[in-house]
């Protein structure tokens, strides 16, 4: 099995972070990172395979080498230094004065100045300065994780999306390499991103849990809202643990209530159409050299802001209103499909405790 050969302080509580730091199956590639998550900790490690003539190691020399913070948005920051001390450490086992090094220079600098350890700070932006927005969110390089997320998934982002803001639990299963799927949870957190002052002080964190294996279970059933990912395909029956299951590009529930939310509507078309659109427009202007210093980064995570804060500014306007009527036209007005979206929109009214009243015709027959 796995063990911990080596930490700094040597104090600390790693129980667990044997298996968390090396995805299950990953004796079948030579290298991968891995984004986890430990108590109010956030992990990343390097893990590589070098294949040795050894007996007693069956043929394979196997590692991680990784940090833990308080915050997960600078990890990145250091991903390269753990590839090359991960290399380190299989070519000459026991040598750590490196790692000593790393973490005498660095234990005052991971922790966010704050000392907070939530992952993401409520975000409120002003539209002047959003190409620079909050660079403490982002978990890659620029050039990452957003546009493969949306290559990869296509259409059903507008799914997860749904998922997201409903703070559903949210598994994502891939075999290894896990790293790309790692990012695959933090954009699916990015989705549900809203900036409105005083909304859902009531409504649970959208939580990434990045990578998570059997040793997990425990803690996974107490949780009402997280977005996590697994190389193991025995989460599948555990039906208990999650509400949303993702296996490559299939988005599935097996929640009656939550079927209708799988369907792509009229609605969510012209979104993804606009989403498009924009991105198209950006790259435009990339190649002109017109505006360089935006990002599809920057772009993806505020088209999905404004859409998120478009509907919670309408819902809260109609709750405060007399009459506490949602029409269709609301709902269109908030780029939702006034049929196709009625149950996402009775959901979203209960998950965050909006009194509004639905009075959109659902036809049994059109």
């Amino acid at each position: 099995g796995n063990m911990v050969e080596w930490c700094l302080p040597q104090d600390i509580d790693l129980e667990g972070v044997e298996f968390k730091s090396m995805a299950s199956g990953s004796h079948k590639i030579q290298s991968d990172f891995i984004y986890f998550r430990k108590g109010l900790c956030f992990g990343l490690a390097c893990f590589a395979n070098m294949p040795v003539e050894s007996e007693l190691e069956r043929g394979a020399r196997m590692k991680s080498v990784g940090i833990l913070s308080p915050s997960y948005t600078l990890l990145y920051r250091y991903m390269h230094f753990l590839e090359n001390q991960v290399r380190h450490q299989l070519e000459m086992p026991g040598h750590y004065s490196h790692l000593e090094a790393f973490y005498d220079d660095k234990k005052g600098v991971l922790p966010d100045s704050k000392g907070t350890t939530t992952s993401q700070q409520p975000v409120h932006w002003l539209p002047s300065i959003h190409r620079y927005m909050y660079p403490e969110m982002k978990i890659t390089h620029p050039a990452g994780c957003m546009s493969q997320f949306i290559k990869f998934f296509g259409e059903q982002i507008l799914v997860l999306w749904k998922f997201a803001l409903l703070r559903k639990r949210i598994l994502i299963f891939s075999p290894p390499p896990v790293g790309v799927v790692c990012y695959r949870v933090y954009c699916c957190c990015c989705l549900a991103n809203v900036s409105l002052p005083g909304l859902g002080g009531t409504v649970p964190e959208s939580k990434p849990f990045f990578y998570v294996n059997v040793a997990d279970i425990e803690m996974l059933e107490t949780e009402v809202s997280y977005v996590a990912c697994t190389t193991e395909k025995i989460f599948e029956e555990k039906r208990d643990l999650y509400d949303v299951y993702v296996d490559n590009q299939n988005v599935k529930t097996h929640h009656e209530h939550l079927q209708p939310l799988l369907k792509i509507n009229s609605a969510d078309k012209e979104k993804y159409r606009r989403l498009n659109d924009q991105r198209q427009m950006l790259m435009y202007s990339q190649e002109v050299g017109e505006d360089c210093s935006s990002c599809e980064e920057d772009l993806f995570i505020l088209f999905f802001m404004e859409q998120n804060n478009r509907i919670f500014q309408t819902l809260m306007e109609v709750s405060a209103s007399q009459d506490k009527t949602l029409t269709a036209d609301h709902a269109r007005g908030m780029g939702l499909d006034p049929q196709g979206d009625r149950s996402f929109l009775m959901d979203l009214l209960e998950v965050y405790g909006i009194d509004v009243m639905l009075v959109i015709d659902n036809p049994c027959c059109t």
